[in-house]
């Protein structure tokens, strides 16, 4: 690992005339590319009914494009995680940036459903991969060592943040019609992330001549400051694919997000439009979800005092509970069931979001947490295939949701239990990276 010299570069310079680590910029800039590279596939349930009104398929073949989504950006996060370890993410993160805005506008020339199923399915998710949680979480993981739980979790609010702009969407829907709509999305994408990745984006500190926080001229900063010093080596994929606690993980992610949590999301709003109510308040209660989650993923930071396992354990505790206050909604006349499965999904979501890829990064810390964190997003994609279809057929095949929703509740508790049996909390001794040498006397 690099360390800082004095005098090395002007970089280096303005750093020890400033109090501000510049890890928390890109602790911003992360933010930011989660809320609109993953705004674009959570609109998708805001985009669903207008498609579904103008063409007239069935819900379980339409959401099938957001399934193959899912698969497809599982399928190729563990190597764009990895070329993160080897390539330059930079070029990596502009390319992504790109893809995704190219292909979001291109969804509004799609006619036919596999031509949804190409764009959006296929096309959208590379880039998407290239700009998101793949090359974000390691990069948050180079920047910090002290405080990492606060830095995910601030990173991780733009994944809250992204439902929000599906109210974005949905205005522009409103406004201009959902081809046109997909148009001004792709063109936000491309305006915003461009000039800040070129202007901010920061892979390493060893690119500006610092070190991770909480880290000083190669050792780690403690009360006890004879701790010792930083190694380099670490877990690979092939060391971590050896142990039980990261096919935990991955099955814990597969069950959260993949099934229960893309299944709910793909179909919510539709959901609430069958109830009777109007598109603007099913994609308001869109909108309440995302703040909520936001809460909950700054709230995450808490496992730093408290543990890994009691945050993820309440969050999907959370899940379960507001997803049965859902089952309970029968019709317009009971508003507050809506609020409150949006707040407490939002909030059970947002704590689980950052913290089990914290916990991932306890247990499997290292120069290689890029490919094993591509991994854990990879489960993700593979219960997401299956999430967004089957509630669909569900729903085609009895006229209700509430099957789906009970598989989803199931889902949240088994990955609970995943996590806790994974047991960050006792993180394995690394095979080198970020290991403690006791000081010599």
């Amino acid at each position: 690992m690099a360390t800082h010299e004095p005098g090395n570069s002007e970089n280096a310079r303005v750093n020890h005339r400033s109090n501000w680590f510049y890890g928390w910029t890109v602790v911003a800039v992360c933010t930011v590319t989660m809320t609109l590279g993953y705004g674009v596939r959570h609109s998708f349930a805001v985009f669903f009914t207008p498609i579904l009104d103008q063409f007239g398929w069935s819900r379980g073949s339409t959401a099938i494009m957001l399934s193959i989504h899912l698969l497809v950006y599982g399928s190729v996060a563990p190597f764009t995680g990895a070329l993160s370890d080897r390539w330059r993410p930079k070029r990596m993160i502009l390319l992504g940036a790109g893809i995704t805005a190219l292909a979001t506008a291109a969804c509004g020339f799609a006619s036919q459903l596999w031509h949804f199923y190409i764009i959006f399915g296929v096309v959208t998710p590379i880039g998407l991969a290239l700009i998101g949680a793949p090359v974000i979480n390691p990069t948050i993981t180079n920047w910090f060592y002290k405080f990492r739980g606060i830095a995910f979790s601030l990173a991780q609010m733009g994944g809250g943040l992204s439902f929000l702009f599906a109210i974005y969407a949905e205005t522009m829907i409103a406004a201009f019609g959902w081809r046109r709509a997909y148009f001004v999305l792709g063109l936000t994408l491309l305006v915003i992330l461009v000039p800040l990745f070129l202007r901010f984006y920061v892979y390493h500190p060893r690119e500006k001549n610092l070190e991770p926080l909480g880290i000083k001229d190669g050792k780690l900063e403690k009360e006890d400051a004879a701790t010792g010093e930083v190694e380099q080596g670490g877990w690979t994929l092939k060391q971590a694919s050896r142990t039980y606690q990261l096919w935990l993980l991955v099955l814990s992610q597969t069950l959260f997000w993949g099934v229960g949590c893309y299944m709910l999301l793909a179909h919510q709003v539709k959901f609430a439009q069958d109830m009777g109510y109007s598109a603007g308040f099913a994609a308001a209660t869109f909108g309440l979800f995302g703040i909520s989650m936001v809460i909950g993923q700054l709230s995450a930071s808490i496992s730093d005092k408290i543990g890994r396992e009691t945050v993820l354990v309440l969050g999907c505790a959370l899940a379960i509970g507001s997803v049965f206050v859902l089952t309970l909604v029968k019709d317009a006349s009971q508003s507050w069931m809506l609020y409150t499965y949006a707040i407490g999904f939002g909030l059970g979501a947002g704590l689980q979001a950052p913290t089990v890829f914290v916990g991932a990064s306890d247990i499997f810390s290292g120069r290689h947490f890029g490919a094993i964190n591509g991994l854990i997003l990879g489960g993700m994609g593979i219960g997401g295939a299956a999430g967004p279809w089957i509630g669909g057929y569900i729903h085609d095949l009895f006229g209700s949701y509430r099957y789906a929703f009970g598989l989803s509740m199931l889902c949240f508790a088994l990955s609970a239990a995943a996590f806790v049996i994974a047991a960050p909390r006792r993180a394995l001794p690394p095979p080198g990276y970020l290991s403690v040498v006791p000081a010599k006397e």
